[in-house]
């Protein structure tokens, strides 16, 4: 099969070639893809990986050849899937569990756009609770996962308030739902009752201060670089919550996916398409979203 390959020698890490056919297991389907997606923790780390691996965690495409256990859809299926197993490459094996079939107007690219950062999006604002009427912070909202994260909390009913470094990566935050759109949290005055944090260092820090009785930071990023200190005392004796995200989808993700496919299917999701273009392209698509030059997702259409 073709392949994103992992070279250190290449533009951004990466350059095209052949890698060997994956081999599903019986729980797997075999889906040729069509499309996939970029994340910033996938394209930071391509440096990392020995040459001639293949990564990615997000692609769409069409069944190939159904899970030998009967699991699963078939052949000739439209489907979105997720997981560790390489993403990159033009045939990719994936279980069964971790995949969701696509209707026809779904178009392939917005399908890759899904599954890393609007799973993500989603299971952390459920750990927030109920949302109906509650404030909610979303730092680096207009990256991937705070794009659908703005969405999906402003679907769930809560006064959302997106926070993005400059003006000009906040364009379309209000559109998707942004009650209020800052460039600071020091512009936030009023307790807020949860918040999705994607930046860490010193915003993790002050959002923990903002967070009202019973309130809770879910830290999914760490995207600023920077640690984060709390004032002496500030966590002792306080009804809040601070958890990590990182590393904690667990498997079994097909339904969430489905649920927002049909989101987008319906027009009440956008995927947020911020880079478009040929995976021969993979280099300009890593450079631009590793120096924060896309509002949102890049997508690669796999030839």
């Amino acid at each position: 099969m073709r392949a994103l390959l992992a070279d250190r020698s290449a533009p951004a890490g990466l350059r095209i070639g052949d890698a060997p056919d994956p081999v599903p297991t019986a729980q797997e389907a075999l889906v040729e893809v069509k499309a996939i997606a970029f994340n910033y923790g996938d394209v930071s780390h391509v440096r990392d990986l020995s040459d001639g691996a293949v990564s990615g965690w997000d692609a769409a495409g069409v069944v190939a050849a159904a899970a030998a256990d009967g699991s699963g859809p078939p052949v000739g299926t439209r489907v979105v899937t997720f997981g560790p197993g390489p993403a990159w490459a033009t045939l990719r094996a994936v279980p069964t569990g971790e995949l969701a079939v696509l209707p026809d107007e779904v178009d392939f690219g917005a399908a890759a756009a899904l599954p890393v950062a609007g799973i993500t999006a989603l299971s952390a604002l459920r750990r927030l609770g109920p949302l109906l009427d509650r404030r909610v912070v979303i730092t680096g909202a207009a990256g991937g996962v705070g794009r659908f994260a703005v969405q999906l909390g402003a679907l769930a009913g809560a006064h959302v308030i997106a926070v993005a470094g400059r003006p000009e990566r906040a364009k379309g935050l209000r559109e998707l739902g942004a009650a209020e759109v800052v460039f600071s949290l020091d512009e936030i005055t009023e307790p807020v009752h949860g918040a999705l944090d994607n930046v860490g260092g010193p915003d993790l820090a002050a959002l923990w201060e903002l967070l009202a009785v019973d309130g809770a930071v879910i830290s999914i990023g760490a995207a600023s670089g920077e640690p984060t200190v709390f004032p002496a005392y500030s966590t002792i004796g306080r009804r809040r919550r601070l958890e990590s995200f990182i590393g904690s989808v667990a498997g079994g993700n097909g339904p969430d996916l489905a649920y927002l496919v049909g989101l987008i299917a319906a027009g009440r999701l956008d995927p947020q398409i911020g880079w478009r273009g040929g995976w021969d392209r993979a280099a300009e698509a890593a450079e631009a979203l590793l120096s924060r030059n896309v509002n949102g997702k890049a997508v690669l259409d796999v030839a």
